[in-house]
């Protein structure tokens, strides 16, 4: 786990300080990253600098163009804005190109039928208690944010609540991306015994990141869309919205859920 000290660094330069009207703020840092595969351009999103490696290799994995490690670097040449992945791909991407951006990450493919080529239905996974799921929002550690109110972040959570990976980025999906990512690094995927927590709404990309790397329980501090419903329900997993002051809303998989008091 990222000590206080390594995280309040990483936080540092996610940061810039900028003056305003009647003082100073300090503000999310937002800045192109072109991912290139063997050489090649595949993709462009707007992030937050840091743990860039993990973006991108957790991008790749949930578009299904790889199933492993791989070796993967920023480019010193061009200002650190580009990193390089070295190959071979799963399969052949063709001429399509990406273009994310920080709000709403690959968006339009939309068919559950994509998703569940490159994600089998959830296997059967934790049963919590439905306050452990309430409380994971304010576990979450999220230094970045603290100073700038304007970051997003993924939390990766054991069965017992405990909070063993957390990533922000301007965009929520990167936040999701670079969780996953690591997770790759460390050959933990599929995350069957873990809970992934985000600290937004729940949106379908982010229902089929996590489907994707296996986690079968899902929960998010805002409201779920109904594709995310319903891509969720399809793959057999956990989604939980509405996680503040206690309560939460479960909209699918309640089997995994002991019953409480939250609502």
């Amino acid at each position: 786990m990222t000590g206080p000290r390594v995280a309040d660094e990483t936080a540092a330069r996610m940061t810039a300080t900028i003056v305003r009207d009647g003082g100073r703020d300090e503000v999310a840092v937002e800045e192109p990253l072109e991912l290139r595969v063997d050489g090649a351009p595949l993709a462009v999103t707007m992030r937050t600098p840091g743990h860039d490696e993990e973006l991108a290799l957790g991008f790749l994995f949930g578009e299904g163009l790889i199933d492993g490690p791989r070796e993967a670097g920023l480019n010193a040449e061009l200002a650190n804005n580009v990193v390089e992945v070295r190959g071979p791909l799963s399969r052949d991407p063709g001429s399509r190109r990406f273009y994310t951006t920080s709000s709403c990450g690959v968006c339009g493919k939309g068919a559950l039928e994509e998703v569940a080529v490159h994600a089998p239905d959830a296997v059967a996974g934790p049963i919590v208690d439905r306050d452990l799921l309430a409380s994971l929002p304010d576990r979450l550690r999220q230094p970045a944010f603290e100073r700038t109110g304007g970051l997003h972040a993924t939390g990766l959570f054991g069965a017992d609540g405990e909070l063993e990976l957390v990533r922000e980025d301007v965009g929520r999906h990167n936040a999701m991306d670079k969780v996953i990512g690591r997770a790759l690094l460390d050959g933990r995927l599929p995350l069957s015994g873990s809970i992934l927590c985000v600290s937004g709404r729940l949106a379908f990309e982010l229902v089929q990141k996590a489907a994707v790397a296996g986690a079968p329980i899902l929960v998010g501090v805002g409201a779920p869309t109904s594709l995310a419903i319903e891509l969720a329900a399809d793959r057999g997993m956990t989604l939980a919205g509405f996680a503040r002051r206690g309560h939460v809303n479960v909209y699918c998989g309640e089997q995994r859920v002991r019953r409480g008091e939250s609502r």
